[in-house]
């Protein structure tokens, strides 16, 4: 068995955990600072460690003799988990939406023995690796729309969700800039702009701009598209509430107090539904040309337990990449972009199939 440490133990380390433990293809042991989490995780077998995951020489001591290690942490660790896994010559997995913490790896990706692969997940992950290859059908490119959303089935409050992942990074998709290709050059954008209006099996939806869904795929596809730009997806009337609390209100700039909001004001479900909506023109044999895809995943039972749709994308997502690596059909050593994944092998994965 390949050993695996797995650094996280919170909603997505979980069902990461209940997704790698019955391949028994790995030798899994889950690290995290909280004992409460590691207790469900310490009855399915898996093997736990009560460790903190901000010390450095902590971090590179669980991590040592392991081969992969898989970060399920807040992007804030990203860093030294990184840089741990770079010294202990093991491959670096994380599901990171965080730009910054994204340019951290990259940089100690230079020169590294091992491969470094962030923003394996869902958006980014799964979507720029769609994305890409949709784009290889046509001979020259002009735009590319990438929506990403996960939704409550039975949304019955004012804005219209209920909490699925990390508050965390949803304030930062919410708050922090974005990154987009517009009329053939790369620029930042602001987030909460650019609302649409659009439905999807007799549904209506609104999708805006949100921070780091995108991946690098704006560096992978610059100089070949005219316009390409990634939002969330929403029912209609919540971006203007959101954007309220963000800028009216200013809760952007004291995201303490707007979590605790959030947290404590919004339910969480694992009734939901993920969507994925991604169009692409350009010229295909001298016809201007566009193609779609859409899909719908929703929440399932895993070992007699119901996950959410956006818990099983995520977690799926980073365990098809590791998956992947192990099998040979990544690139072992550097930065490793989510598009260089091959689509047919990625839904044909065990992971990759709950995509499929």
């Amino acid at each position: 068995m390949t050993p695996l440490i797995l650094l996280g133990a919170g909603k997505i380390g979980e069902t990461i955990t209940h997704l790698l433990r019955s391949t028994g293809d790995y030798a899994l042991t889950v690290a995290d600072q909280d004992p409460v989490r590691l207790a469900p995780i310490a009855a399915l077998g898996a093997t736990t460690v009560r460790a903190n995951l901000a010390d450095p020489e902590v971090v590179a001591a669980l991590i040592r003799g392991n081969t992969f290690a898989v970060s399920a942490c807040p992007f804030h660790l990203t860093p030294v988990i990184a840089a741990a896994a770079v010294n202990e010559g093991a491959h670096y997995f994380d599901l990171t939406e965080d730009v910054v913490s994204t340019r951290r790896v990259k940089s100690l990706a230079a020169g590294a023995r091992t491969a470094l692969v962030p923003q394996c997940g869902l958006a980014p992950g799964f979507i720029s690796i769609l994305a890409h290859a949709m784009t290889k059908k046509f001979d020259s490119l002009r735009e590319v729309h990438m929506r990403v959303g996960a939704l409550p089935v039975y949304p019955t409050n004012a804005l219209k969700y209920n909490l699925t992942w990390s508050t965390d990074g949803l304030i930062n998709e919410y708050c922090n800039s974005c990154e987009a290709i517009i009329d053939g050059s790369l620029r930042e954008t602001l987030a909460l702009e650019e609302i649409e209006a659009f439905s999807l099996d007799g549904i209506a939806y609104e999708a805006f701009n949100t921070s780091g869904g995108l991946g690098t795929l704006c560096e992978t596809l610059e100089g070949r598209v005219e316009n390409l730009n990634y939002k969330t997806v929403r029912y209609p009337g919540h971006r203007d509430i959101v954007k309220m609390l963000v800028r009216d209100l200013r809760l952007g700039q004291r995201r303490e107090i707007l979590k605790d909001i959030l947290e404590a004001s919004i339910p969480m479900t694992n009734q939901d539904v993920v969507l994925v909506f991604v169009t692409v023109s350009g010229m295909q044999n001298g016809r201007l040309t566009q193609e779609s895809y859409a899909k719908k995943v929703y929440s399932s039972t895993l070992d007699g337990r119901l996950f959410s749709a956006i818990q099983i994308t995520t977690a799926a997502g980073i365990c098809a990449m590791v998956d992947l690596m192990r099998e040979g059909a990544l690139p072992d050593r550097g930065f490793v972009r989510q598009e260089q994944a091959d689509l047919g092998a990625f839904l044909a994965n065990r992971f990759g199939r709950h995509y499929a």
